[in-house]
């Protein structure tokens, strides 16, 4: 890119999108089951990434290919079941200020397995960011006792999956087409998802009779479109534009657009929660590399 300022535009474009996609996940799960949710926009994603990106999939090399594979399954697939399954019983906020910990792990994951030095600085800043999710789930736990906090570690573990996945690009594929990326990805990932579905109540005349299912559904539509579809080929090429830790960077702004969606929804917040979630992001920022 010959505009050195793009790489902000790409950041805070999918912030806003992502931002939102949490509250589209919880309006989806008034009509469809995690398992389902997670299906369908696996399969509606591939449906639209594959028409748009299936003349780019012959210029992947051949040795690329079992990149493609693991970043699918780590960057899409098992994350969009397993966001599904979080906030049955989480708020779309939490969720959001939880996926804050992408930069923290991507770090982390880029010094254990990518042998990616870190510095004191962002050592420091996973401390802090830890400490904030440790507050924000017992925080949660305790103002919402009919919520199974447990299912925060979902987010988490979506959270790894996405810093492995940010890695693999930027070492990987990082002179592959973006578009390729994202539709190579989901080669693997859409029949699998055809599977879930199957096993699933879906094609049931009683879910059909359903009246919440349209809404759903729309709403799914929305998320795939935008959240995942779109989403996955800007942010594979944020990721190429800059580098891994800026481009989960992506995170400073989520949890803002997700928590007005959220208080705007009737969902709960302490003062508590928010500085936690602060000092999740001030963990975020003390781990952002200044070059980035």
């Amino acid at each position: 890119m010959k505009n050195p300022n793009i790489k902000w535009i790409y950041l805070l474009i999918l912030s806003v999108i992502w931002g939102s996609s949490f509250i589209l996940i919880k309006k989806s799960l008034l009509g469809l089951t995690p398992y389902q949710l997670g299906a369908l926009r696996t399969i509606i994603t591939g449906i639209i990434l594959l028409a748009f990106g299936y003349s780019k999939l012959k210029d992947i090399p051949k040795s690329k290919w079992k990149w493609l594979l693991i970043s699918g399954l780590l960057g899409s697939f098992f994350p969009a079941f397993f966001f599904a399954i979080a906030e049955t019983e989480i708020d779309s906020a939490v969720a959001s200020i939880l996926n804050s910990l992408v930069p923290l792990n991507t770090i982390l994951l880029g010094f254990a397995v990518f042998k990616i030095a870190s510095t004191k600085r962002q050592v420091l800043g996973v401390i802090v960011g830890f400490v904030g999710t440790a507050i924000l789930i017992l925080k949660g736990s305790e103002l919402n006792p009919n919520q199974n906090y447990l299912y925060a570690g979902f987010v988490i573990a979506s959270t790894l999956m996405y810093a492995a996945n940010v890695n693999i690009i930027k070492r990987y594929l990082q002179f592959v087409n973006p578009l390729a990326i994202a539709a190579g990805n989901y080669v693997f990932i859409v029949i699998p998802a055809l599977v879930i579905l199957f096993f699933t109540d879906f094609f049931t005349a009683e879910r059909f009779n359903n009246p919440d299912l349209p809404n759903a559904i729309l709403y799914v539509i929305i998320l795939s479109v935008f959240g995942t579809a779109l989403a996955k080929v800007l942010f594979n090429t944020l990721v190429q534009v800059s580098t891994p830790v800026f481009a989960s960077s992506v995170t400073y702004i989520m949890p803002i657009v997700a928590l007005i969606w959220g208080v705007l929804d009737g969902e709960s917040f302490s003062m508590l929660q928010g500085l936690a979630a602060l000092l999740i992001l001030v963990g975020v920022y003390l781990s952002h590399k200044r070059r980035a």
